[in-house]
């Protein structure tokens, strides 16, 4: 509880024991007037200073000035009646304080993820110098430059690991609770945090480019982002109070004239309550905060799992998603390339592996390091000579006196061999020993663990088509889409073609449903611009990918997709609720008061109980079950 809510809490308190105090207090006339507008003050001056400010600021028709107008004039109304009856006024300000404090709790606890991920802003850098090391700020240190990072400490900027061994808690930026180990030439971003060994890390983003950087600066400029009902409340509240303020005028003024010109009694003293409870009620306290308060709770709750989401406008989007794309390599894949099957003609299946392998040693193409890592045995270089590497077709090499061609179907007719009629082309690396064909490996890239799981729970949770679009062949493609499940693929395409692939989705879903493109290359940003939202995959994914995109995955893991659309939906369905609810309770109360129905008590238990379950039932938007 901050200073501000101690401080309201403390006036409510002091309010309520004076007001119990004077119930059995036996004073009249003036001094209970001034007793009980004294302890109107106490909860009601702040009230009524955002009244009069609003009113000098020509914002005239808000919360404070129908709290105030009402207040008041119960007590001008309790002094023209000489009822003496003020309680009422006093405790239709003190409930209404009571519901601010609610909502100001509620809001506090909805920023706090929000609090934790600025934490992950780190204030120094441990800059390497000739001189030694120099303790810095992270915006000092340039590209290139060494830092130590030492257990305990946040990393303070992206960058490469030259030494050392450690694990690194990730949690306020992917919202992963298990540690991720580093070792030398392992990658790291700054706001995780060193956990147990000492790093060497040289620099290689500046901060203003670091991930800490756009993870704050997406954070902060996410709520200034308005949703489509965001945007309804604001209309509303600027035509619905203006109305109502008109309404109760007219409740106040005209049924006395029609009862004189009747020559019936005017009854002033009944219409004037009647007009002030229905002030009270009209309040549309429970919409103006509850809405705007789903939205920052959805935000906060998405940005705790490791979700960014740029705006409340994306947030609602993504709760209509119909149509998921999804781009292949490092986001239903690892991007990782490993041996699947080899087949071997006249030699072993280890032989086919060793000499593969050898012949690739030199190498650093993905393709050739899958093949080392499938061999598993150490490669003696001193019995591999004459490695030429010929671009586009593969590798040639001379391996324990053995001349060997590993690469495509091109480069093995080139050095004499015939391939077999029903040999594989497309993932298949073919290998040949003194110009004879030796079989062929089959390389794929590995599919993510959870991309199967994440697209049966898409479906499960209502997307009506899933598709794979891809710049690899159509066979690599086929096989990934059957791995993983999407509906449909398309293969072969280039970055413009998938863009082009993307529009014609566009037009075969409905208006009001959206299509969101998941991917996380650099040629993935304009098909991400074009989607309706886009999502990236941003753990590993290039900068110009999260720039464009909408939603950001801080962990790379396609589950997160299915939390993103659990929270919107989630989200959008308290917020369809809490507009529902609160309209229809507020209509129903502003017709029993305008028929004499129902007192101001009733009205402030109405107003105020409203706004409090609308803010409880908006803070479900903050948790979600993974």
């Amino acid at each position: 509880m901050n200073k501000k809510q101690k401080k309201l809490l403390c006036r409510i308190l002091i309010t309520f024991a004076l007001t119990v105090l004077l119930l059995f207090l036996p004073i009249s006339g003036i001094y209970r007037f001034v007793c009980y507008f004294g302890v109107y003050l106490v909860i009601g001056f702040d009230i009524l200073r955002k009244a009069g400010k609003g009113i000098l600021n020509g914002r005239v028709f808000d919360e404070n000035f129908l709290m105030s107008i009402a207040t008041l004039g119960a007590f001008a109304l309790a002094i023209y009646t000489k009822s003496g009856d003020y309680l009422e006024a006093v405790a239709v300000m003190l409930f209404y304080c009571t519901g601010e404090l609610f909502q100001s709790l509620a809001v506090g606890k909805s920023r706090k993820s929000i609090a934790a991920l600025m934490d992950i802003r780190p204030d120094k850098a441990n800059l390497k110098t000739d001189r030694g090391v120099v303790i810095v700020s992270p915006q000092e240190v340039r590209v290139g430059d060494i830092i130590l990072i030492d257990p305990g400490e946040k990393i303070p900027l992206d960058g490469v690991v030259l030494k050392g061994v450690s694990s690194l808690n990730t949690s306020a930026l992917t919202g992963e609770s298990l540690p991720r180990d580093v070792g030398e030439g392992d990658e790291v971003i700054s706001g995780c945090v060193n956990m147990t060994g000492a790093l060497e890390v040289r620099v290689t983003k500046p901060y203003e480019e670091s991930t800490v950087c756009k993870i704050l600066e997406l954070v902060s400029s996410a709520s200034s982002k308005k949703s489509r009902f965001e945007a309804f409340i604001s209309r509303f509240a600027r035509i619905y109070t203006p109305i109502v303020c008109g309404c109760a005028a007219v409740l106040a003024l005209v049924p006395p004239l029609v009862n004189m010109l009747l020559s019936l009694p005017a009854g002033f003293d009944i219409w004037l309550y009647r007009a002030l409870t229905f002030l009270v009620v009209s309040c549309p306290c429970a919409l103006v905060i509850s809405v705007p308060l789903s939205f920052f709770a959805g935000l906060g709750c998405a940005s705790k799992n490791g979700i960014l989401i740029k705006g409340s406008n994306y947030l609602e989007a993504l709760s209509k998603t119909e149509y998921m794309v999804f781009d292949k390599t490092g986001t239903l894949t690892k991007g990782e390339f490993s041996v699947v099957s080899a087949v071997p003609l006249g030699v072993s299946e280890d032989e086919l592996l060793r000499f593969a392998a050898h012949c690739e040693c030199a190498s650093s193409h993905p393709i050739a390091v899958s093949l080392k890592k499938a061999y598993g045995k150490n490669i003696n270089r001193d019995t591999v000579c004459n490695i030429q590497e010929l671009a586009g077709r593969g590798v040639t090499a001379d391996v324990d006196g053995v001349a060997v061609a590993v690469g495509n179907s091109l480069l093995v007719e080139l050095s004499g061999a015939e391939l077999p009629s029903d040999t594989p082309n497309g993932n298949a690396v073919h290998v040949a020993l003194n110009g004879r064909y030796a079989g062929y490996l089959t390389v794929s890239d590995t599919v993510k663990e959870n991309s199967k799981k994440a697209i049966s729970l898409l479906k499960k949770a209502g997307i009506k088509k899933t598709v794979m679009l891809t710049g690899d062949n159509e066979t690599e493609a086929k096989r990934v889409s059957a791995a993983v499940g999407t509906d449909e693929f398309k293969g072969g395409l280039l970055p413009h073609q998938k863009v082009e692939a993307v529009e014609e989705y566009l037009l075969q879903k409905s208006k009001r449903t959206v299509l969101a493109f998941v991917g996380d290359g650099i040629n993935d940003a304009p098909v991400l611009s074009r989607a309706d939202v886009g999502v990236a995959m941003g753990g590993m994914g290039s900068d110009a990918a999260i720039e464009a995109a909408d939603v950001v995955l801080m962990d790379d893991d396609p589950l997160q997709l299915v939390n993103a659309v659990k929270i919107s939906r989630k989200c959008v369905g308290i917020v369809h609720g809490n507009i529902v609810f609160s309209l229809a309770v507020k209509f129903a109360c502003l017709a029993l008061t305008a028929f004499g129905l129902s007192n101001m008590w009733f009205a402030i238990f109405a107003d105020v109980g409203v706004m409090i379950l609308a803010v409880f039932n908006a803070m479900r938007a903050f948790k979600i079950k993974k």
